[in-house]
């Protein structure tokens, strides 16, 4: 099953949603692994190290973190952006979806928007 990195600014009731869901999900949120306040390019290092997706609100400056590490040549694991205008019934679909259908390194190097298509 897919791992999971929750982005310190991810609504805590698609957490909650995922979890009821999917009570074995494997994810970690960013504060609970003691990065509240870290900027983007360290979450992403957290998140490359762990090999956890990350899942974020954040479109305005974790994407462009992400094409920076992919253009470095580093390791980004991927991120599903979840933006602000997405019920969070439809997130917590999507993102069941993602954990329980995709394996890990699936996701390398890519950015995803949710709702999926």
């Amino acid at each position: 099953m897919l791992k999971l990195a929750a982005d310190e600014n991810l609504n805590n009731d698609i957490l909650r949603g995922l979890r009821r869901m999917v009570p074995d999900v494997d994810v970690v949120r960013v504060q609970d692994a003691g990065l509240a306040g870290a900027d983007d390019a360290r979450v992403l290092d957290w998140a490359a190290s762990a090999g956890r997706v990350l899942v974020t609100h954040d479109v305005a400056t974790m994407t462009s973190a992400a094409y920076e590490r992919i253009a470095r040549g580093q390791s980004m694991p991927g991120i599903f952006e979840v933006p602000a205008s997405i019920s969070t019934r439809q997130a917590i679909e999507d993102l069941r979806l993602i954990v329980e259908a995709s394996t890990e390194g699936e996701w390398e190097g890519q950015v995803q928007y949710l709702p999926l298509r």
